[in-house]
């Protein structure tokens, strides 16, 4: 047997129980059929969409121009409350509780576009941020909101092509992010309904 394809069975074989211990079998194979849908646009683009959520500044960026006219402060002031309570939630707590390796750690074999994230893998920052804002803007206008909601997905579904992330990692975030901002949606409802009976 050449030494190539020796070597080629001993990864394999180390893969497959690496993927057996930590029983994410049916995480593995979405990520790793993922990987056979891989083409020179396609990957420019999934790291471009990927890019575009780094550190959540595209949503921040947003929120923060939104907060400029008076007609969509309150939707602006909104997105960053929510931007805010989701990042300490999922990347101050959540993180550092869950400590959750990431795909790319388990299999380094997978050739990544993208430089190796640092940080714990559950739940998906990119995602908790992209749901956070975009649920958030859609919650006070559909118009606007319906586009960001599906960039958020784009964006969420290019780290599950990257194999950066678990697709519990993502679906995680989409909660997190989403449920943040209806909570705050709801508690600026409040506010507003007291104000008007004062």
């Amino acid at each position: 047997m050449p030494v190539q394809e020796c070597i080629r069975n001993i990864s394999m074989r180390l893969i497959k129980r690496v993927r057996e211990a930590y029983r994410m079998n049916w995480e593995f194979d979405i990520l790793y059929a993922l990987q056979g849908i891989h083409g020179p646009v396609l990957d420019r683009v999934m790291v471009f969409l990927s890019a575009l959520g780094n550190a959540g500044i595209l949503w921040i960026s947003l929120s923060l121009i939104l907060c400029i006219p008076r007609t969509y402060r309150k939707t602006g002031l909104q997105m960053l409350v929510t931007i805010v309570i989701s990042f300490i939630l999922a990347n101050l707590i959540l993180k550092k509780l869950a400590a959750r390796e990431r795909p790319c750690w388990i299999d380094s074999q997978v050739a990544l576009l993208v430089a190796v994230p640092t940080d714990y893998s559950f739940p998906s920052g990119h995602t908790v941020n992209g749901f956070a804002a975009s649920v958030a803007l859609f919650c006070n206008d559909k118009r606007l909101g319906i586009p960001a909601v599906i960039l958020a997905s784009l964006i969420a579904f290019s780290r599950l092509y990257l194999f950066v992330h678990f697709p519990t990692d993502v679906l995680a975030g989409i909660l997190i992010g989403g449920g943040c901002a209806l909570v705050v949606h709801m508690g600026f409802q409040k506010l507003s309904a007291g104000r008007d009976e004062i």
